[in-house]
């Protein structure tokens, strides 16, 4: 029997690629966006690639449009056994050039999208008592950096809701499962549509990691859901033992580099499209990559060590030990 499984944030980026991968196992996928260019494109892709395809055109900060489009999913497929939050918006600007209203629809589409995308999902798992929720999450809702407040702040947001969750779940003994993959920075083409008060063009911030790559991770969690979390990117592992151990050090440099590393070039009085309040990807179809591939890797040696968790550690207390020997030795030498 194959997979029903509802993905938000369909039409592009990690979401466009993880309903792709879903529909290559021959999954029944139904696509949440506003974008409708986008959606149709992302349903030929599911269908070419061996799934079946439900467009539902939604706006994820509307409570009533998903649990509208959830209906509409099972009333399609029968069920919903994997349901991914992918979804967001954001604004690319210090905090006192962002509009309170501005924040306001930050916060409501990638933090509240998440909650309301949540509910819909438990409202048809509960009863079966079976289930996956993955939540798509970011190294930046461990760890905030410049010109992002409003989309760090729904991150971090995620990750207390989730777990807050979760615990209700282990309280109740149910089988439904929830789970967060905690993304690096991704060449999807939210950098050329969001909203920005930069002088720069809005850039990633290397190293960048293909949407597929983070496709592979999310239909890993989906199969082992027990986990809490999943880290993607070497450099999602780096940035939190950095903000653990050394969190002061690791504000001044961000201070220092965050500004710059976030854009390039000058976008002086270009007039940019910008999906904060309506889909951009509507008329035109974005697919699921940015514009920076030749600089995006296609791997990635953490999702392996994220799959390997026991033998990872095995690893690393041998290179402890080995670098402790070596250590000992040395001073024996001296």
């Amino acid at each position: 029997m194959s997979q029903s499984v509802v993905v938000t944030g369909a039409s592009a980026g990690i979401g466009r690629a993880v309903a792709r991968a879903f529909g290559a196992r021959g999954a029944d996928v139904a696509l949440l966006a506003r974008g409708r260019a986008g959606l149709d494109a992302a349903a030929r892709e599911v269908e070419e690639a061996g799934g079946r395809a439900l467009v539902v055109p939604t706006d994820v900060s509307d409570h009533h449009a998903v649990e509208a489009a959830a209906e509409e999913a099972v009333h399609a497929f029968g069920r919903i056994d994997v349901w991914v939050n992918a979804g967001f918006a954001s604004v690319f600007a210090p905090f006192t050039q962002i509009k309170a209203e501005e924040y306001e629809r930050v916060t409501q589409v990638t933090y509240l999208g998440f909650v309301n995308g949540t509910r819909a999902a438990l409202t048809h798992m509960t009863p079966r008592d079976a289930g996956t929720i993955i939540q798509v999450g970011s190294a930046l809702g461990e760890r905030s950096i410049p010109l992002q407040s409003a989309y760090c702040g729904a991150k971090h947001a995620i990750n207390g809701f989730t777990s807050s969750l979760r615990t209700e779940l282990m309280h109740q003994g149910s089988n439904v499962r929830v789970t967060v993959v905690q993304m690096p920075a991704v060449n999807t083409p939210q950098f050329s549509w969001v909203l920005s008060r930069m002088k720069g063009r809005p850039q990633p911030v290397p190293p960048i990691y293909q949407p597929e790559v983070a496709a592979e991770a999310v239909l890993y969690a989906a199969d082992h859901p027990g986990r809490k979390q999943f880290y993607v990117g070497s450099s999602t592992v780096a940035t939190l033992v950095a903000n653990k151990f050394a969190p002061g050090l690791l504000d001044r440099y961000l201070a220092r580099t965050g500004f710059d590393s976030q854009q390039s070039g000058d976008a002086g009085h270009e007039e940019r499209e910008h999906n904060l309040w309506h889909p951009v990807d509507d008329e035109t179809d974005h697919g699921a990559h940015g514009t920076f591939d030749d600089e995006s890797h296609r791997r990635d040696p953490q999702l392996w060590a994220s799959r390997h968790p026991a033998l990872t550690a095995l690893l690393a207390a041998g290179a402890v030990t080995g670098a402790t020997a070596l250590g000992l030795r040395a001073a024996k030498g001296r």
